[in-house]
């Protein structure tokens, strides 16, 4: 497993990072803290949660999957690992957290009650990456990031990050920086698999000519690209629970991961994978690895068993020819998910 920089930052990180979006909900604490253990002992020293999580949000789970993360760490030389986390932003949609008022505009105040809160709950006095869930788009950049340097200053954050913001919106805050002096993002953390390439135009070029590092997020697309939605919705799915239970948007969510196009490209993918002999998890994991504005891969389980699928990307390299059958799919199949949803959601 390499190591590569965050940003500018002087933090380094695994190139797989252990989300943990589904502890809580879909994993209990004993299972989350099996595949935190799995993760770590594997390699990975680069943990990605969120105050709102676990998925989907609600104000009954608020806090738990930082919680369970912090109940783990005191097993750990907290020096050990790298944290990041993440303030909620006003842009989800779903729901208001149930703190801060409903709010969740990024200003001072509700930044440095969220953080503190976030450092109460993972049982830890400095986060190492501190990112904007959702950007607030209402708000001046600056007064953003100046906010957020005051927590660095006060050595509560180590660095700062954004995610599912848009390419304009990460070089307006670059730009913000630079005039204003403040802090400067030094990852986004956006939506980027086998099934949603848009970060490969605008946005990589950001990130390459900024040295702002991307952290791809779903790059198994929600669990699509394992092929286990391509028979049949399967019990326990996030998506099966989004299209029978969820709400208007959690169902236009599903229907952008799980359509024909979708399901017809995870077929073309699962056999590129079976002939070169990985399981489809590791060659989706693989191929978000090896582009050069990639940080850290962010990946998800319910499981130890799902979690050991995606680790056979650890070591593993996909040749040219591999590479390019990929990018035939893509050709043949265009499906990349609209940014401007992935915004809005």
């Amino acid at each position: 497993m390499e190591r590569r920089r965050l940003g500018q930052s002087g933090i380094s990180v695994t190139d797989i990072c252990m989300g943990t979006m589904t502890f809580g909900s879909q994993c209990d604490e004993s299972t989350s803290h099996a595949i935190l253990d799995c993760a770590v002992d594997a390699g990975i020293d680069f943990l990605d949660a969120a105050e709102m999580y676990p998925v989907p949000p609600t104000a009954e789970l608020f806090g738990r999957t930082e919680e369970i993360v912090g109940r783990w760490l005191q097993t750990r030389p907290r020096d050990q690992v790298i944290v990041a986390t993440k303030i909620t932003g006003p842009g989800h949609g779903w729901f208001s957290p149930p703190v801060r008022g409903g709010r969740t505009a990024l200003d001072a105040l509700q930044l440095t009650r969220a953080v503190e809160a976030s450092l109460q709950r993972l049982r830890t006095d400095y986060i190492d990456l501190y990112q904007t869930h959702w950007p607030d788009h209402h708000m001046r950049y600056e007064d953003t990031l100046a906010a957020l340097g005051k927590l660095m200053d006060q050595g509560k954050v180590r660095a700062i990050g954004c995610s599912n913001e848009t390419s304009w919106g990460l070089m307006k805050s670059l730009w913000a920086a630079d005039k204003h002096g403040t802090p400067r993002y030094d990852t986004v953390q956006n939506n980027f698999s086998l099934i949603n390439r848009r970060c490969e135009s605008e946005l990589a070029q950001v990130c390459r000519q900024e040295a702002v590092s991307l952290l791809p997020y779903s790059p198994l697309g929600g669990g699509v690209l394992t092929g286990k939605y391509n028979e049949q919705l399967p019990l326990g799915g996030r998506f099966t629970d989004y299209i029978q239970n969820g709400g208007p948007r959690q169902k236009v969510m599903a229907a952008r991961f799980v359509n024909d196009r979708t399901l017809e490209a995870t077929r073309r993918f699962g056999r590129i994978a079976e002939d070169i002999d990985v399981s489809p998890a590791a060659l989706a994991v693989a191929w978000s690895r090896q582009h050069d504005f990639v940080a850290s891969t962010i990946i998800g389980a319910t499981s130890v068993k799902q979690l050991t699928e995606s680790l056979e990307a650890i070591d593993l390299i996909l040749d040219s020819e591999t590479l390019e059958r990929i990018d035939e799919v893509e050709t043949d199949i265009p499906c990349s998910l609209r940014e401007d949803g992935l915004r809005r959601l």
